[in-house]
């Protein structure tokens, strides 16, 4: 499994031979100038919550690439009413795909479309694949329900919010980590804007001083599981 930053709460995920993008927020985020969307392949796009800065691009690139886009049920109707491709989930379900499944669990968090229109609401997917699983947690507060998670899911890596402010900070993150029983983080939702500016030093500090690994990305940069 291949895992890339696109910035903000923008991953592109590789399995075997299967492209899947995660909150598609590149055109409009001026430190993603780097990345052309319209290089990126997609079979699937994952969308957590409704919000702009995690689906700006989701129409831009599942009119180019034909992907399915897989989100809770009032967003995928949305996109379908659209006429694009979705696969609708909701709170505790789970679903196999080609690449492996997915679960939607629950974040705590706020979700609309840019027009205000209700977007259902906010989640985040548990990716359980062949090899590797993975929990991409949305954006999100911390909360309890993330100790359900390793009850039935031995997670590899753990994708969190650490920017505070609009979500979790790093000393909530590190709690979560806790909760999801994973000492592996990716941290994102950070730097995009003056709200959620983080000290990269000291946040890897503070997880290293728990015993745990905070691996924070430049955008365009990948790791592999």
């Amino acid at each position: 499994m291949k895992i890339t930053f696109y910035g903000h709460a923008c991953l592109g995920i590789e399995i075997d031979d299967i492209s899947i993008i995660v909150d598609p927020f590149i055109i409009p985020n001026e430190k993603a100038s780097a990345i052309n969307i319209e290089n990126l392949k997609a079979d699937y796009i994952l969308i957590t919550h409704g919000h702009q800065d995690h689906i700006a691009d989701v129409e831009a690139i599942a009119k180019r690439t034909d992907a399915t886009i897989v989100s809770n049920y009032e967003i995928a109707v949305h996109y379908q009413n659209k006429g694009f491709e979705a696969h609708p989930m909701n709170h505790g379900g789970k679903w196999d795909f080609e690449f492996g499944s997915v679960k939607y669990v629950n974040a705590i968090h706020t979700s609309s479309f840019p027009d205000g229109s209700y977007a259902g609401q906010p989640g985040g997917f548990i990716i359980e694949s062949e090899h590797k699983n993975i929990y991409i947690a949305g954006d999100t507060a911390l909360t309890y329900d993330m100790k359900l998670i390793p009850l039935s899911t031995k997670l590899d890596l753990a994708i969190l919010p650490i920017g505070d402010n609009f979500t979790m900070g790093i000393d909530d993150a590190i709690l979560a980590s806790d909760f999801v029983e994973c000492d592996k983080i990716l941290g994102y939702h950070f730097d995009t804007f003056g709200y959620i500016e983080i000290n990269h030093e000291e946040a890897k500090r503070k997880f290293f001083e728990k015993d745990k690994d905070l691996m924070l990305l430049e955008i365009g940069e990948s790791i592999e599981l």
